[in-house]
């Protein structure tokens, strides 16, 4: 398997205890080039369990979602940049302020104290929500309009990329000129997987074939059997879409 495959897929520690994701980092960390901690994982080990792995050799996605005062959000970013990660996000929903905010204080304090500059992404929609959704916390217009409009946001104000889910990627690869702008996809599911609670999604072939720079799976592999097979899976089917590509 390429290696360069094996960089663009994060499995997703939504685990509950260090315990565990330091088990799953053992059996997986030949396979996957990047792994995510969220807010499950984080609240239950903290800080710690992030030096831990990066100690240990791991890249970091940290999938806070940082969304609070541009002030709070710029000193959780500086922080998210002493630890080490490749990548944190925020939440686009912030506003322009906190997203500017945000990358100003990452970059300084990175070239003050020489450290390797995270990037930085903005969550739109998250993957679990519909119209329907949108609509009870009075956004309208549905969910492509809203990840749109929020991505332009975050790409005038300098981040890295976004989250977003596979159906809105053709879309942002359209409408996006930032070079590089990177696009990290949650909602993969390998084929003959449960959709679970994610409502916009597809394979893994789909997403790349769609020009996902970064796919985050989770639940598919973390529940199977042996991860380590699902694993291969999934990154067979990657293969074939970038072999598709060549």
């Amino acid at each position: 398997m390429k290696a360069s495959v094996r960089d663009r897929l994060i499995v997703g520690l939504d685990v509950e205890t260090a315990r565990e994701a330091r088990e799953l980092f053992a059996r997986l960390r030949d396979h996957a080039g990047m792994f995510k901690i969220g807010s499950q994982l984080f609240t239950a080990a903290g800080p710690g369990i992030v030096r831990e792995m990066l100690s240990a050799g791991a890249r970091i996605f940290l999938d806070l979602k940082y969304h609070d005062i541009p002030n709070t959000v710029a000193g959780a970013g500086i922080e998210a940049a002493r630890l080490g990660v490749s990548i944190f996000n925020v939440h686009a929903l912030g506003g322009g302020l906190m997203m500017r905010r945000a990358r100003e204080a990452v970059h300084e304090v990175s070239e003050r104290e020489g450290l390797k500059r995270p990037a930085i992404i903005a969550v739109t929609a998250l993957t679990s929500a519909d119209n329907a959704t949108l609509e009870e916390v009075g956004i309208t217009g549905g969910a492509l309009a809203l990840v749109l409009r929020l991505a332009r946001l975050a790409e005038a104000c300098g981040l890295d990329g976004v989250v977003a889910s596979p159906g809105e990627i053709t879309m942002l690869r359209d409408q996006l000129s930032a070079p590089n702008f990177l696009i990290v996809t949650p909602g993969v599911r390998p084929l003959g997987s449960a959709t679970d609670d994610q409502k916009r999604v597809m394979t893994p072939a789909e997403a790349i074939r769609a020009g996902a720079d970064y796919l985050v799976i989770s639940r598919p592999i973390l529940k199977a059997p042996e991860p380590e097979r699902a694993v291969i899976k999934v990154l067979e089917e990657m293969e074939q879409a970038y072999s598709q590509q060549d």
